[in-house]
């Protein structure tokens, strides 16, 4: 895939399937602060292995001080290194916290509070938006695992055989 970053790819897959009224729920497994603005209620959800934490939308509030939705708001403020840029001088987490909660999105701040880094703090916001809307796929059914093809045994063999037998412990339990 070279139109789209993988987090756009990721944001995408859970719109489409959060969607679908036949999908319980929809969990995205990283700690990537940038994927927390797709979390909707206790629909979709950010499961962090490394924290063992599954963060439902009142869980990213917690841990961000804003919504969801604001989260690229949060990051064009606070800065995201993960993904290049430095945020806004002076604004640490409380303070982009604080201002997100009062005025909302960056584009209701009063003119006083960014002044003339407005505009890069827009930029960084563009940054932080996540693409949610690629046509990945258009039936979840798409998505069902059903086991490994013919191709990837002779892939294993340069991998390990070990991921072959993983694969098929793993299409056995999900055939039951």
């Amino acid at each position: 895939m070279i139109e789209l970053e993988a987090d756009d790819a990721l944001a995408s897959a859970a719109a489409i399937a959060a969607a679908d009224a036949r999908v319980e729920k929809v969990c995205i497994w990283t700690p990537d602060k940038d994927l927390a603005q797709c979390v909707r209620g206790d629909r979709v959800v950010q499961v962090d292995r490394k924290s063992k934490a599954i963060r439902d939308a009142d869980a990213v509030h917690k841990k961000f001080g804003v919504i969801p939705e604001l989260i690229p708001d949060y990051l064009a403020l606070v800065g995201d290194s993960a993904d290049g840029y430095p945020g806004i001088d002076g604004i640490g987490a409380k303070g982009a916290a604080g201002l997100l909660s009062r005025y909302g999105p960056i584009e209701s701040f009063p003119e006083h509070i960014l002044g003339e880094r407005l505009e890069l703090a827009l930029l960084f916001k563009k940054l932080a938006t996540l693409k949610a809307d690629a046509p990945l796929f258009a039936d979840v059914e798409e998505l069902k695992w059903l086991g490994p093809t013919e191709r990837f045994s002779s892939l294993t063999a340069q991998l390990g055989e070990r991921l072959i037998a993983r694969a098929h412990k793993a299409e056995s339990r999900a055939g039951s």
